[in-house]
């Protein structure tokens, strides 16, 4: 039944949308007939916005996973690099806030740790909202840097990598069954910005899967409870994903494909010298205007992946 909504919202979006092109036509045929600019001006903004609809509409229909409609579970990790990783680290950040802003996604930070200049050296969060997942499953992997960098006196050109790993925040109803004798918790002192309270009081969890190793951790809510919550979620999510991979290893092995975060396993480059220019390499979708990918407008790397992906299990 939930898929037969989807799919009925679907038919619904696009007869709505084939009715509102059908009408700019005709308005603009009267508006010409009329001369009228102040008309014209209406329906040139209004097409631009019906084209974004349509081309977030496109993508839509490329899901296919079952969790394509869940919120997502981003991670972003700095490479080898020091600060001039760290601040790369960064700029993902603010990439993927903006994108969110931008497309209606609230977004929660649950875990932050800061560069030691300058920057980040890992940050988790969670980006909410209908289809979070299903578009930005396309950023898993190494995001790799090349520019003139503002931390070396010489001006030197330095190339840099992050690494970013999604998972889709998985619903209470989904039982994923996790011990006390399988994990290890532990409480420590949140750092970084929070107030007086934060970082006073053993706020933050961190809680470690001894027969797997992952380790999840939050500190950014005042209270332990609350961190603990938000921690215990994360690390089932990754174990639900991590054992529907294991099942599905011939489909995708997202965790194995990330590799090192270093030179040869980047799935994209951004490339501010010698030349501007944002490429995919998996789906050869580039890009010139780097400042506004950079300003969170990657929708078109989002949809040149999902039909990558489609061409792969077609």
């Amino acid at each position: 039944m939930a898929k037969l909504d989807d799919l009925n919202n679907i038919c619904k979006l696009w007869c709505s949308m084939s009715e509102r092109i059908k009408n700019l036509i005709d308005l603009k045929d009267l508006a010409v007939v009329e001369n009228d600019e102040y008309l014209l001006k209406d329906i040139e903004e209004d097409s631009r916005r019906l084209e974004k609809e349509l081309l977030i509409f496109e993508t839509k229909i490329k899901f296919n996973c079952e969790y394509d409609k869940n919120n997502a579970i981003m991670s972003i990790h700095a490479g080898a690099g020091g600060t001039e990783s760290c601040d790369w680290a960064h700029m993902l950040v603010r990439m993927y806030l903006r994108w969110a802003e931008s497309n209606g996604f609230e977004v929660e930070i649950v875990d932050v740790l800061y560069g030691d200049e300058a920057g980040i050296k890992s940050i988790t969060i969670i980006i909410k909202g209908e289809y979070a997942y299903g578009f930005l499953q396309s950023e898993i992997g190494v995001h790799r840097l090349v520019r003139i960098s503002p931390f070396d006196a010489n001006k030197r050109r330095h190339t840099s990598f992050s690494s970013v790993d999604v998972i889709p925040e998985l619903e209470d109803n989904i039982n994923v069954i996790v011990e006390d004798k399988d994990i290890r918790i532990d409480t420590y002192r949140a750092s970084g910005a929070g107030g007086q309270h934060i970082n006073k009081t053993d706020s933050a969890v961190r809680i470690t899967h001894l027969s797997t190793g992952i380790i999840v951790q939050s500190q950014n809510d005042r209270s332990q409870i609350r961190n603990r919550a938000i921690a215990m979620k994360l690390l089932k999510a990754k174990l639900y994903k991590l054992e529907k991979e294991n099942q599905r290893a011939s489909y995708e092995k997202r965790y194995n494909e990330k590799g090192a975060i270093e030179w040869g396993n980047q799935i994209r480059s951004y490339i501010f010298m010698p030349y501007q220019l944002v490429k995919d390499h998996r789906t050869d979708f580039e890009i010139s205007h780097i400042n506004s990918v950079m300003n969170g407008e990657i929708d078109g790397f989002i949809n040149a992946y999902l039909s990558w992906k489609l061409e792969k299990i077609i």
